[in-house]
């Protein structure tokens, strides 16, 4: 169905020049030579890049010159979804192109020459900076990595961490690459409930932690989380203590120091293109949070034509977006290394000692793409901020945004107070597929409030619960070809759980999650979550993970959590909870608030908890938090839900009345 396009205002259009020298344009004229016949814009690349998959990812590979160690066989021997088997019999390392130095690409268009540049600039809140080369960083992870297989670390292992956006985070992670091995990381402010029921999931080798971290101009402590964490992992055959915080290493554990104290060359063995790379969280309505596994050969593809294609990162550029480990973003992140750009690790409040932070950070280290969350735009916007005037932030080509959909207003003043020559490039995917399904090209305009362009490789659609294919509508948010980043396995499933995480809807499609509205141009607009996650500045975590520390606290009998979260940007967090008699609700609340910071991160903590009489669930017995959700999104009741559904349809109207004056006492809807 095609419904009018309402053209918003260009803010931006990439200048001749700018289109002439990407690397995108360079890309289109060599696929074009490849298939001999020409691509005349975007959308020719799109549609090409979509229906002729094996041709588009073998140009892919081709073009950034992918180290085989054995080549494949062929690219996609049958385009099925779940289950695509990507360039079968092709082995390979995602650290030997990380850490690589090539100086045929400023030429060639390969992977990136950083010589004997920066790779890393690390800096902490506290302003300490560390500078690292490329042959310094190769050395350093180069000893990581005899350290970890001295620990017994071998191929297919699991290493995990608890480790803030620091040196040491990526060094174990090409380290843990190198080996084979499979990395997965944590955020030092999760409680250590919410890292055991990850962690444990995957039964790791090795675990590498912090005693601490700084935040906002204070340390916290997280010994006593450790402790609980190594406990809870039997499978552990070594830990390794980072004195963030300059405290001795326990009883059992090795420093860091130790870890990397014999020097040794980086050896890169390699693994199947499907081997697994890491292990993300994400999590869905029920059970502890997925386990997703993104391959080697899937990521290393994906980024490199992510990073190079659509946001233009190469050599000389320097790459700095504000995450946490625990942020699929810190993943895409330290793929810069990729290109052969420098990446910029950044430790500590983004509003430390205030929000010009980012951008003076921004300035001097002449970064030239700038990443943050939508969250982080508007925080600026509403303290008056004017980057532009106060700070030289002409080395800033690129914005990226993500993490929830950004505000008009928020497009507006990054326009009118970073720079107008400045692309805009609001982007949107995920954990599930680690990178951007939506977002920007260098080639490509920016509207007003939207979102430019589908990923090329990404055969995004918008749904109707039909599965009708919409245009100018909005729909479920559906990529109906198979992609290489989409998970080999979730840790320890059969394939059960995937399979009815993203196929259960439409057979053969993938359900993403989000509602999407894609214009006749070919830009969108993410609409907002169409299922229960919660996502909270770009850190998602699904509510059966809530409930778990909610309904712990023994005067708690039920509860029903629904972040209001839309496209006009973050929402509240509604907690609706049913007491035991006679508990006393304040400072139940008091509690609750505490243990989620703790148990699960500062993120979730609800800005309203509302007593009620009942929980709306539907006659499985499942609780109601999409239909909710939507009706305090302003979808009409009947729309929203059957009633026939339910178990106790009057009582349901009560509570959407008591949801709704809550959400209005909240003041963020």
């Amino acid at each position: 169905m095609d419904r009018t396009d309402v053209v918003p205002e260009v803010l931006w259009t990439p200048k001749p020049d700018r289109v002439e020298r990407a690397a995108i344009t360079d890309f289109t004229g060599f696929v074009a030579g490849r298939i001999g016949r020409e691509l005349a814009d975007y959308g020719a690349l799109w549609d090409f890049s979509t229906q002729d998959l094996a041709g588009f990812w073998s140009g892919i590979a081709d073009y950034f010159e992918v180290a085989w160690h054995d080549r494949p066989a062929e690219v996609l021997p049958a385009a099925v979804m779940p289950g695509a088997d990507w360039f079968p019999g092709g082995t390979l390392n995602y650290a030997e192109h990380a850490l690589r130095s090539d100086p045929r690409a400023s030429t060639t268009g390969g992977v990136g020459d950083i010589g004997d540049g920066i790779a890393i600039i690390e800096v902490a809140e506290d302003g300490t900076e560390q500078l690292v080369s490329l042959p310094q960083l190769r050395a350093k992870v180069g000893a990581a990595q005899a350290g970890l297989r001295r620990l017994g670390v071998g191929v297919g292992d699991r290493v995990v961490a608890l480790v803030p956006n620091s040196a040491e985070a990526l060094v174990g992670f090409l380290a843990t690459a190198a080996l084979g091995a499979v990395w997965s990381s944590c955020s030092p402010d999760f409680g250590a409930h919410s890292v055991i029921d990850r962690f444990t999931q995957i039964s790791p080798t090795v675990l590498i932690a912090v005693d601490g971290y700084r935040y906002g101009g204070r340390e916290f402590a997280v010994g006593d989380t450790v402790q609980k964490i190594r406990e809870a992992l039997p499978s552990l055959a070594g830990a390794v203590h980072i004195p963030a915080l300059g405290t001795p290493a326990a009883a059992g554990m090795i420093t860091w120091s130790e870890l990397t104290s014999e020097p040794a060359e980086p050896e890169f063995t390699p693994v199947p293109f499907s081997a697994p790379l890491w292990v993300l969280y994400s999590s869905g309505t029920t059970g502890l949070p997925k386990p997703i596994v993104q391959s080697v050969g899937g990521i290393l593809l994906e980024h490199l034509k992510s990073l190079r294609l659509h946001w233009d990162l190469g050599p000389g550029d320097r790459f700095l977006w504000f995450t946490t480990t625990g942020w699929m973003m810190w993943n895409f992140l330290v793929g810069g290394l990729l290109v052969g750009a420098t990446v910029v690790l950044y430790d500590g409040s983004p509003g430390h000692p205030d929000l010009m932070t980012l951008w003076k950070l921004a300035e001097r280290h002449r970064v030239t793409l700038f990443g943050m969350s939508a969250p982080f735009v508007t925080a600026c916007e509403k303290a008056g901020l004017t980057p532009a005037a106060e700070l030289d932030l002409t080395s800033v080509g690129s914005i990226g945004s993500t993490g929830s959909p950004l505000t008009t207003s928020g497009f507006r003043w990054l326009r009118d107070h970073v720079g107008s020559d400045i692309q805009i490039a609001s982007f949107s995917g995920g954990t599930d597929v680690c990178t951007g399904i939506v977002g920007g090209a260098p080639t490509v305009p920016v509207w007003m409030g939207e979102i430019s362009c589908r990923a090329l490789g990404a055969k995004v659609e918008s749904y109707s619960p039909d599965g009708e294919s919409l245009v100018n509508e909005v729909g479920e948010l559906v990529i109906t070809a198979p992609m290489p980043s989409m998970p080999v396995f979730f840790w320890g499933d059969d394939g059960t759980r995937l399979h009815d995480s993203y196929f259960a809807d439409y057979p053969g499609v993938w359900r993403h999650g989000d509602w999407i509205r894609i214009s006749s141009r070919g830009s969108c607009v993410i609409e907002g979550r169409s299922d229960a996650t919660l996502n909270r500045g770009g850190v998602r975590m699904g509510t059966a993970e809530f409930y778990r520390v909610v309904e712990s606290v023994p005067e708690v009998l039920d509860s029903l959590v629904v972040d209001t979260s839309s496209a006009s940007g973050d929402g509240d967090l509604l907690l609706f909870v049913v007491l035991a008699a006679g508990a006393d609700a304040a400072a139940v609340a008091k509690t609750l608030r505490t243990m989620i910071r703790t148990e699960l991160s500062p993120r979730h903590v609800p800005g309203v908890i509302v007593p009620v009489p009942a929980v709306p669930r539907t006659l499985s017995g499942k609780k109601s938090e999409v239909p909710v959700k939507r009706i305090l999104g302003g979808t009409a009741v009947e729309l929203a839900v059957s009633r026939d559904a339910l178990t106790d349809p009057t009582g349901f109207d009560h509570f959407i009345e008591v949801a709704r004056d809550a959400l209005a006492a909240g003041g963020k809807g």
